[in-house]
């Protein structure tokens, strides 16, 4: 059986021109019509001619240009002016004549050069014909003639509309997806940044502690695998962002990125690695932490963030992380004695800090990152935990 819901689909697939062919089909088959008689499109007034070898040139000219009224929208105007205006001065009284508006119509729509040139000649034209069938006769007067014309402004008028419609909705189309792919490059350098400058932080303090330590070849070596761990974490977390790249990765269900999305149930792994790169971390938990969505992997990021900056800025300083789990939010808080930073605060390009604001901003929380009275800084975040995505 044929599927019935398919046919839209199919009909969509076919070239534009073999779309539009079927009205400039139908126009000619009613033009000869018996029951039409009468209804014809027609200015002038003028008694009806009968049809003869010329009328059906004339009919092919008014109709069969319809076909190609969205594709080249000004030949299909010219085209169907010109046999409208030879079907009025010979007086052939066509329903075909309903062709002229449709050409305007598409023309007003889908025209993209030329539009006032176009408009002024159509102006001119119907003028000389006005005044051609009033030499000839016509009972139609001034006010038929222009409300004519007022009819015909109006079909174009509605077409320049649908065009100006359809402008305005591919330049909203077209803000939306660059906002889309600005937010998502932003997310994207945001989890590299998080990524990257904390293992590689950590790499470079290890490794240069590991200088000192040539004597003591025990902790030398326990040193170096430090490194080779951190580093390897580091690859299958750019390897997870590389994913994101790939058309073709599958994402992680109810993630919805493909990515791995870590959360403060890690946050024993990461402290951890933090202490292997010699800074001295004090950890403390209150509640226990539940299924908490976007609020747990920010909470992640803040936590990761500040570590970094405590290596980076405060390397071999106490710093305490303290977390608190609430039912409607999460608590984050690590603070670094003696920073070396001279504004006693974590120092950088900041971008780190500002993407963790971004981010704690987007889920209704705080932050803020400050420096502390005698040196060193504290890093706080409140983080609503209703946001299960």
């Amino acid at each position: 059986m044929i599927d019935l819901r398919r046919i839209p689909d199919v009909w969509r697939r076919w070239d534009v021109t073999v779309r539009d062919l079927p009205l400039a089909l139908l126009l000619v088959v009613a033009s000869f019509l018996p029951v039409l008689r009468g209804q014809e499109t027609e200015v002038g007034d003028m008694p009806p001619r009968p049809f003869d070898a010329l009328a059906i040139v004339v009919l092919a000219l008014v109709c069969l240009p319809l076909a190609v009224r969205r594709r080249w929208p000004a030949a299909c105007l010219a085209l169907v002016s010109l046999g409208f205006t030879v079907a009025e001065l010979r007086s052939y009284h066509m329903v075909a004549g309903t062709a002229l508006p449709f050409a305007l119509l598409s023309a007003g729509a889908h025209l993209e050069r030329h539009r006032r040139a176009a408009v002024a000649v159509l102006s001119v034209v119907y003028v000389m014909l006005a005044i051609e069938l009033d030499r000839s006769g016509s009972t139609e007067g001034l006010d038929g003639f222009v409300v004519f014309y007022l009819a015909l402004a109006v079909t174009w008028g509605i077409g320049a509309w649908w065009r100006s419609g359809r402008a305005a909705e591919a330049e909203r189309r077209r803000r939306v997806a660059e906002a889309t792919r600005t937010a998502e490059r932003t997310r994207i350098a945001r989890e590299l940044h998080d990524v990257v400058t904390h293992h590689v932080t950590a790499m470079v303090v290890q490794a240069e502690a590991a200088r000192y330590l040539t004597a003591a070849p025990d902790r030398l070596d326990e040193a170096l695998n430090a490194v080779g761990d951190t580093g390897r974490r580091a690859i299958g977390d750019l390897r997870h962002l590389l994913d994101l790249l790939n058309p073709d990765h599958d994402t992680v269900p109810g993630d919805g990125t493909g990515a791995r999305r870590p959360s403060v149930g890690e946050l024993h792994t990461l402290v951890e690695q933090t202490r292997l790169a010699g800074q001295p971390v004090e950890f403390t938990e209150e509640g226990r932490p539940a299924a908490a969505g976007s609020a747990e992997f920010v909470a992640y990021r803040v936590v990761q963030e500040a570590l970094t900056n405590a290596l980076k800025y405060a390397h071999g300083s106490r710093t305490v992380v303290h977390m608190r789990y609430g039912a409607r939010e999460i608590t984050a808080e690590v603070s670094t004695d003696g920073s070396r930073s001279p504004s006693g605060s974590p120092g950088g390009s900041g971008r780190g800090l500002a993407g963790l604001r971004d981010r704690v901003d987007a889920l209704g929380g705080e932050f803020s990152a400050d420096g502390r009275t005698g040196g060193g800084f504290v890093v706080r975040a409140r983080i609503p935990a209703g946001s299960p995505s």
